[in-house]
């Protein structure tokens, strides 16, 4: 089967071909790969082809695809049973690693997913302050929960207007879009609106616009706000955590949010979500407080079992330094290559995530991500596609390396980049 053919056959039936927009390639043009096996650091479509993946599932798989111990643990935990709709021991042990890990958890619900993770913190903060505005930054991405798809106004200070058709104008009335890094910003939307602020939501690291890092105070400045406020930080660890360190970009930055989202590692492939902070704010959902949440397949054995493998390797000793140094060489790599070939480009990371941009230094926020160069991307991306190396087809997302990924890869990835910098 060729992925042309399985990209006409999947047109008839799903939406746009696939089961996720980026998956469509819309922003690079082309056909989508179709998948078929994936091992440690590599991707083979359906024709055979063999990819070096710095996607990873969109930051899940890091440690690597089909790791034997992540494998081991699925097989025996759905021989046992592939759901029970009810408690496990196991959904215990996880959500004593995650509070042992992630400094500020205290108490965690388990649920499918990212978005739903973020859904419900939203609603928890509203029903815990009693308060009904949301503030978030625009180029952050919570998922796609109707509430938080929201893009910015025209004024600095701006409450936002939906970013897709099906969301009512009321529904987005009391989420507030700020700009990402802008200090000042924060500080006079709360100096005017504080008081009606149930919780801001915010990516540590942005990851959804590229790879943007919080600049110097930013973090500080919105957990300070809050508190004086008497709103909640709530900090979207569904890509970071894991990531940037072990105990998240939390840790990392020394911020102690009131309430912490997480997906993606925690699941290692398969679909977890989770949310947890403070007890106080926990006990608040049912069914001990009024705030209601509910799912059939929360906490499902065979996702638990391969999140808790996953994490058992992630807490290894040295895990998370050989990652942040391999991906360290992937980027000090890549810009070497584009000032050899003379091309306008920079790059970041920070732990095993990476962002790549064809501008000159590396953006701070929306505004300078849409300053980057994307037919310049989009072709960087074919070329880089055809020479064997998978990157995000998006000019607007961030990378990820795996543990599986050494020097053979990353000798093939700057040797790729070496001809792709050149068309």
């Amino acid at each position: 089967m060729k992925n042309d053919e399985l990209f006409a056959r999947a047109r008839k039936l799903i939406p746009g071909g696939v089961n996720s927009p980026v998956r469509a390639f819309g922003a690079v043009g082309g056909t989508p790969v179709f998948f078929a096996r994936a091992a440690g650091a590599h991707l083979w479509d359906v024709e055979g082809k063999r990819y070096v993946d710095y996607v990873g599932s969109w930051g899940p798989m890091v440690a690597g695809h089909s790791h034997p111990a992540v494998v081991a643990a699925v097989q025996a935990a759905a021989a046992n049973a592939l759901s029970y709709g009810a408690p496990t021991q196991a959904e215990v042990e996880l959500a004593e690693t995650l509070c042992r890990l992630v400094p500020s958890l205290e108490s965690v619900r388990l649920v499918s997913s990212g978005t739903e993770a973020t859904m419900t913190a939203i609603r928890l903060a509203r029903g815990f302050t009693g308060r009904s505005t949301i503030v978030k930054f625009e180029g952050c991405y919570h998922g796609h929960a109707d509430a938080l798809l929201v893009k910015a106004g025209s004024g600095a200070l701006t409450f936002g207007n939906p970013s897709s058709a099906g969301v009512p104008a009321e529904v987005v009335a009391h989420t507030a879009v700020l700009s990402y890094n802008d200090v000042a910003g924060v500080k006079a939307f709360f100096a005017k609106n504080g008081k009606s602020v149930a919780a801001i939501i915010v990516e540590p690291v942005a990851g959804n616009m590229n790879l943007v890092l919080p600049a110097s105070g930013f973090l500080e400045t919105l957990r300070e706000e809050c508190t004086r406020h008497g709103a909640l930080l709530i900090l979207d660890e569904v890509m970071t955590g894991f990531r940037v360190a072990l105990g998240g970009a939390q840790a990392r930055f020394g911020i102690k949010p009131d309430l912490t989202t997480l997906g993606k590692v925690i699941g290692g492939g398969l679909p977890v979500g989770a949310l947890g902070g403070r007890r106080e704010i926990m006990d608040k959902l049912a069914p001990l407080g009024p705030v209601y949440q509910a799912g059939t397949l929360s906490g499902n054995p065979v996702a638990v079992a391969a999140g808790l493998a996953t994490l058992r390797l992630v807490e290894q000793s040295g895990f998370q330094e050989r990652i942040e140094g391999t991906t360290r060489l992937l980027v000090e790599g890549l810009v070497a290559e584009a000032k050899k070939a003379g091309v306008a480009f920079s790059a970041q990371s920070i732990g095993s995530m990476f962002g790549v941009y064809f501008r000159t230094a590396p953006p701070k926020d929306f505004a300078e991500v849409m300053q980057c160069d994307k037919a310049r991307f989009n072709r960087f991306f074919h070329a880089m596609l055809e020479r064997g190396v998978y990157l995000a087809p998006s000019a607007y997302e961030a990378g990820f390396v795996s543990a599986a990924h050494g020097s053979a890869e990353i000798d093939a990835t700057l040797a790729a980049a070496r001809g792709a910098f050149a068309t």
